[in-house]
C-alpha cells in the first residue's frame, strides 16, 4: 500500500482518538461538572487532536491525495474508532446500524478511490 495514505491513516487514527475524547468523553467523565469546565477540558484534548490532524491532512494532501479522499478516510477513521469507543468505555449496547453505516462508507471509500492513485 502507498506509505502516503498509510501515514496519513496512521496520524488521523491517533487524531482521531483525541477528537472522540474531546467531543464525547465529557458526556461521562465530566457530567457533573460545569459545562464550561467540559468545554476548556475538551479543548484542552482537542489541542493535541489538531497537533496531529493537521500534519496528516497535509501530508496526505502534498502526497497526492485528494480533499475528498481525505475527508471519506477521515469519515471511516472516526467511526471505526467512535464504535469501540462507544461500547467499551461509554457501555453503549451494539447496534447494527454501526456495520451498516460501515458498509456505506465502504462504498463511498470505492467511489472517492476508484481509478485514482495517491
Amino acid at each position: 500500500m502507498n506509505p502516503v495514505i498509510l501515514k496519513t491513516a496512521a496520524l488521523l487514527a491517533l487524531s482521531n482518538c483525541f477528537m472522540t475524547f474531546a467531543w464525547y468523553g465529557h458526556l461521562k467523565g465530566l457530567r457533573n461538572a460545569p459545562w464550561m469546565i467540559a468545554v476548556l477540558t475538551s479543548w484542552g484534548v482537542a489541542f493535541f487532536e489538531y497537533l496531529i490532524m493537521v500534519p496528516a491532512n497535509r501530508i496526505g494532501y502534498a502526497g497526492g491525495l485528494e480533499l475528498g479522499q481525505l475527508k471519506i478516510m477521515q469519515e471511516v477513521i472516526t467511526l471505526s474508532v467512535f464504535v469501540p469507543f462507544a461500547l467499551l468505555f461509554m457501555g453503549e449496547k451494539w447496534r447494527w446500524d454501526y456495520l451498516w453505516a460501515f458498509c456505506c462508507l465502504v462504498g463511498a471509500v470505492y467511489f472517492v478511490f476508484r481509478g485514482k492513485a495517491a
